[in-house]
């Protein structure tokens, strides 16, 4: 129970591993979730410690994974089985490897031939376009020879007076070309031939996919006519800069129909091949998605363990691993258990041995949790991890933050929709868990599940409190105000309510305010009362001011606990009662204020009311002959005079005095440390003693920074918090 308020007690222990068992004790522990390892190789490159190859063999399977899931996309969902599967055995990671790297190959050989099968499919397809384009201009230009002479073209004119024999030389070269470079192939083809070549293109009607990108292309069917080999090797070599594609396309129609005939029976069997080879792909990435989150579990967890294993260190013999941990107390024989369990299913006769060793490292702080209270202590580590063996604040924001929350939030309706969400992740946690969800944000809100039910029901609370459920108000016993005794004392009338938009109720007249306040929360005739904001935002300032105060003085009360336990005196004397006396006489004075005025001043005397507002400014500034503003009780001016001053001498209290202390201290103890090194080297051999004396002073200050065990001063090796589900931690 007293964990519960306090980080655990740790302890650091050396763990002595036979080789043969080390994979599997480590396994168990990380299991447990309750050890973190010191990295003994801090000086060696990670490349060259002892498991480096076998944690390249994870990556290496990591990346197949990746590939794998990669290649299912969306459409295909991976079976995620309810629990987590076991740390795998070493033997295991040569069967995983030799089942991902073969299916890793069927997929990419599978992959290769459906890519290779695309392309030869959008071949035929363009050419088959290409066919139908080139018989249709063919068909619909008759007299061809007619219309490319016609062209005002300055080369091909003079082609009128050649012979026929001449003419017919002319040669074509069709193609296909994507439809956003066609303007400036054909404006290229006419500046490089000088108007010497026939050009005609069309659109495809169909949209192609790219093999490779999978994305959607639209490309256009040109033919060219030319006349002579080197414009047709210019031509060629257009195409080629510009990526067209070029096919052979025969000149006669009967040929280009016998073509086409073959084309499309090809494109058929084409179609029947992609199928069964996607088919085959589908049945390939199926068959590893039942088995894909647990083999990256499995890999996650043998690479944790590896990389474990590389902070140890191994004797000379290499038959004796030695690690160092850090554990809480508390769970020694849980410890022990698990390295038994860990010898035994490594099939090892030799038990492994803990023990215990003395340090003056600052120990990781560990805070035990459960699923209900790891969303508040998530928040408090989110401002910063306490010190070893500080008060932990988090089972008090149980309590606290839900409850400001409510404070600022106050809304019983809102509450209420808030807490029946709450409700349905709790009521069905284990279904939702189950699911696995990779969702960051659905994560966040799942994790504070029991934090935002605790919120839903302070905000009905604070909600009934200031009587406001979406913006209005409950009348349930009746509103404490009336408005008949206005009538009858002749305050009001016909004429006092058709000249004024505004009324107000004097509760100084009988009857208008029954002297009962409403039995639970704010009277509902605030509701509509003009003057609603005003009234609400003062007594809501007030009360965030008393609640503020208040939780700030406990923390510092807690504080106390923190230096009673940790036997530091000179911080009770010269941190913790300096700063009450200064938060007491300043803003505790001012919560004494608020509450002695709605003490001492009832509806008969609320208009002789001072302002606690310039009382608390006054107070600072010693001025007190403002007639305007009475003083709350006799002798104020006395008072709060005292309280400043001694506010005033609890800064330098609290500032100056613990720095110079500190400093003394660490000058003796220096002084100390040279006395005893030198006492230590009688030759005098002046080298030897100064790094006696530096090793010394190091020695000295781990142990200053260790004797109260807190968090600032950890050690990178020793830095962090360990977590209870954490797994391993380095």
């Amino acid at each position: 129970m007293a964990s519960m308020f306090r980080s655990e007690e740790m302890c650091l222990a050396q763990l002595f591993l036979q080789v043969e068992a080390a994979y599997c004790c480590v396994a168990e522990l990380g299991e447990l979730g309750l050890v973190q390892f010191r990295d003994l190789n801090v000086n060696v490159n990670s490349f060259q410690r002892k498991f480096v190859n076998e944690v390249r063999r994870c990556e290496s399977l990591e990346r197949i994974l990746r590939f794998l899931e990669n290649e299912m996309g969306s459409d295909i969902v991976i079976f995620k089985p309810e629990k987590y599967p076991e740390s795998p055995l070493p033997r295991e990671m040569i069967d995983l490897e030799t089942v991902l790297e073969k299916l890793e190959d069927e997929l990419r050989e599978a992959n290769q031939n459906q890519q290779t099968l695309k392309q030869n499919f959008l071949e035929l397809t363009e050419l088959k376009h290409l066919l139908k384009k080139t018989q249709d201009f063919f068909e619909t230009e008759t007299n061809l020879s007619d219309d490319f002479f016609s062209e005002d073209t300055s080369g091909l004119l003079e082609l009128r007076s050649t012979s026929a024999g001449a003419a017919a030389k002319l040669g074509f070269i069709a193609g296909v070309i994507k439809r956003e470079r066609m303007v400036t192939f054909d404006r290229l083809l006419w500046r490089a031939c000088r108007g010497n070549i026939y050009l005609r293109y069309t659109e495809m009607d169909a949209s192609l996919e790219d093999p490779i990108t999978k994305e959607q292309m639209k490309k256009n069917v040109f033919i060219i006519f030319y006349q002579g080999e080197q414009l047709k090797q210019k031509i060629k070599k257009i195409c080629d800069g510009f990526r067209a594609t070029v096919y052979t396309c025969p000149e006669s129609a009967a040929e280009r129909r016998e073509m086409a005939e073959g084309v499309n029976a090809r494109i058929e069997d084409l179609n029947m091949v992609i199928t069964q080879t996607e088919s085959h792909r589908q049945r390939l990435l199926r068959k590893a998605a039942a088995n894909l989150w647990t083999w990256g579990i499995k890999v996650k967890k043998i690479k944790a363990i590896y990389h474990i294993l590389n902070c140890c260190n191994i004797d000379v013999t290499q038959q004796c691993i030695i690690a160092e941990i850090w554990f809480p107390v508390a769970d020694t024989n849980r410890i022990n258990r698990a390295l038994h369990q860990g010898m035994e299913r490594s099939g090892s006769a030799i038990s492994p041995i803990l023990t215990v060793i003395q340090s003056k490292m600052a120990p990781p702080t560990f805070n035990r949790t459960n699923k209900f209270t790891a969303g508040f202590q998530n928040i408090v580590d989110a401002y910063g991890v306490g010190s070893y063996r500080e008060m932990n604040p988090a089972p008090y924001t149980i309590i606290t933050f839900p409850f400001l929350f409510a404070v600022m939030f106050g809304d019983c309706g809102h509450g209420a929709v808030m807490l029946a969400f709450a409700l349905w992740m709790v009521t069905n946690e284990k279904t939702l868990l189950a699911q696995k969800s990779t969702n960051e944000i659905w994560n966040t809100f799942f994790g504070g599940r029991y934090l935002i039910l605790l919120m839903g029901i302070f905000s009905i609370y604070t909600g009934f409190i200031y009587n406001d459920c979406f913006s209005k108000s409950f009348n349930i016993f009746g509103s404490s105000w009336h408005t008949r005794p206005m009538f009858r004392n002749g305050t009001w009338n016909l004429h006092v309510l058709e000249e004024n938009n505004v009324l107000q109720l004097d509760p100084a007249v009988p009857g208008v305010y029954s002297g009962n306040p409403y039995p639970f929360g704010i009277d509902p005739i605030w509701n509509i009362a003009a003057n609603k904001l005003t009234f609400l935002n003062s007594y809501k300032m007030k009360m965030s001011v008393i609640l503020g105060i208040t939780q700030m003085v406990f923390g510092v009360i807690l504080s106390l606990f923190n230096h009673i336990y940790f036997k530091k005196t000179i911080n009770i004397i010269l941190q913790f009662i300096p700063e009450m006396i200064f938060i007491l006489c300043l803003f505790g004075y001012l919560v004494v204020m608020i509450i002695f005025k709605w003490c001492q001043y009832d509806v008969q005397r609320s208009q002789q009311a001072p302002s606690i507002l310039i009382h608390f400014i006054s107070m600072f500034l010693f001025s007190y002959n403002d007639p305007t503003n009475r003083p709350l009780y006799a002798h104020q001016e006395e008072i709060q005079s005292f309280l400043v001053i001694f506010a005033l001498i609890a800064v330098p209290w609290m500032l100056l005095f613990k720095p110079f202390i500190l400093r003394a201290n660490h000058q003796k103890a220096q002084r100390m440390l040279q006395s005893l090194a030198i006492s230590e080297d009688p030759a005098g051999d002046t080298e030897v003693g100064i790094i006696e004396s530096n090793h010394t002073k190091k020695a000295g200050q781990e142990d200053h920074s260790g004797s109260h065990g807190g968090h600032d001063d950890h050690d990178e090796e020793s830095s962090g918090e360990t977590k209870k589900n954490g797994g391993l931690r380095k």
